[in-house]
């Protein structure tokens, strides 16, 4: 009996406990500066804290939400202005700010001294941060009813088109700013781009009274038990022939889990990659899977995710997992990394070549995934020990 990996995949990841915990986004604080017009702020999305090391009495950490390898370019920051009064710019952090886990990357959009300026809110894990990414000749402004673009002007510090490492106390909240023409106080909607660390990709604003929404969170990495190899054939010592099941690999030790319905699906967003677990029910004692790399995400505007590994196990062949009839297992797909204001994605799994096996069904599928339903799914994943009763 044949099973295909369906993938299906993620995007927002927002924890809504905690989402609520934070509160809304909203523009209603003005600051005591008159000459500053508030036109949005959010508390942002949050990232995994990244690994902090110590060297003697100085920490440093490298950032992981850059995405942005093809920038050779590298600067190191300097006089990086520092935001004090954080805490009152976004009062519903109190508490949620000092969390060890995550770090919020806020933001605010205002008009200061004829100039349109997004102040990006960097709280410094460690005293010494490299692999920084603000802002390019993508970076742009886009209202949404004139078409008009706004581009950038300059940043502030000097980190145009560079990667960068900055200096501070850890702790401090550093505010890096990009500035832009002024928008007409006529503007009600813009969309910001060019902004990747801060998941500014197309981002909806609404300027004035009051902008709505909940604070994304990436994912840690899944830790999954990686299948081993038990044999390189089933039983013929030749090449892998995809139609003499006898040369297929042979796996065994899959990440078990509890029972549920096959196909079952998971999704796990970081800022490098996406994580698509499927669980299957295991009929037999010996069960045969493929995983094709041509699987791919799409999401509604055409971008396509490629797959770029299946945890533990052989792609582009067909192989047995050796385990016991009546086990729930799961395998895991490395997809490129999804934007986190994705709520559906698109999983599709072409037609394949024919083969000889018991059942073989080589139909091509396209399935609409929802990104929520995905990540409430993860706890489905945990790992459970085979539990024998005789």
């Amino acid at each position: 009996m044949k099973r295909f990996l369906m993938m299906s995949l993620l995007t927002v990841a927002t924890l809504a406990s905690q989402a609520q915990a934070i509160g809304i986004w909203t523009s209603s604080h003005q600051p005591d500066n008159s000459s500053v017009k508030e036109y949005a702020k959010s508390v942002g999305n949050f990232f995994p804290r990244p690994e902090v090391k110590t060297d003697k009495k100085k920490t440093t950490a490298v950032w992981h939400g850059t995405n942005m390898d093809w920038v050779k370019d590298y600067c190191e920051a300097k006089n990086v202005a520092i935001e004090k009064d954080y805490l009152k710019l976004f009062p519903e952090m109190v508490g949620v700010f000092e969390n060890q886990a995550y770090v919020p990357l806020s933001w605010r959009l205002t008009e200061e001294n004829n100039e349109a300026v997004l102040h990006c809110f960097f709280p410094m894990p460690a005293d010494e941060v490299s692999n920084l990414f603000l802002a390019s000749e993508e970076t742009c402004l886009v209202d949404q009813e004139t078409g008009v673009q706004y581009r950038i002007r300059r940043t502030e510090p000097d980190t145009y088109n560079k990667h960068f490492t900055v200096k501070a106390k850890k702790g401090d909240v550093l505010d890096l700013k990009i500035f832009f023409a002024p928008l007409p106080e006529t503007t009600k909607d813009i969309r910001i781009y060019g902004v990747s660390c801060w998941n500014m990709m197309g981002l909806p604003v609404k300027i004035g009274n009051q902008f709505y929404g909940t604070a994304q969170y990436y994912d840690s990495i899944p830790q999954f038990h990686k299948p081993r190899l038990l044999r390189e054939h089933l039983n013929d010592n030749l090449p892998y022939d995809r139609q003499n099941w006898n040369t297929w690999k042979v796996m065994t030790d899959a990440h078990l889990i509890k029972p549920l319905k096959n196909n079952t699906m998971a999704i796990w967003r970081t800022p490098e990659a996406t994580y698509l677990a499927v669980g299957y029910e295991q009929n037999w004692t010996r069960e045969y899977f493929v995983f094709e790399h041509d699987i791919k995400l799409i999401d509604e505007t055409g971008h396509q995710y490629k797959l770029r590994e299946t945890q533990g196990i052989p792609q582009d062949e067909l192989f047995f997992m050796e385990g016991m009839a009546g086990d729930y297992i799961a395998y895991v797909m490395v997809f490129d990394p999804l934007p986190l204001d994705l709520t559906k994605i698109i999983y599709i799994e072409p037609a394949g070549e024919p083969f000889n096996a018991w059942g073989a069904n080589w139909s091509g599928s396209v399935t609409t995934l929802d990104i929520k339903q995905l990540q409430e799914n993860q706890k489905l994943f945990e790992y459970f020990p085979r539990k024998i009763v005789e």
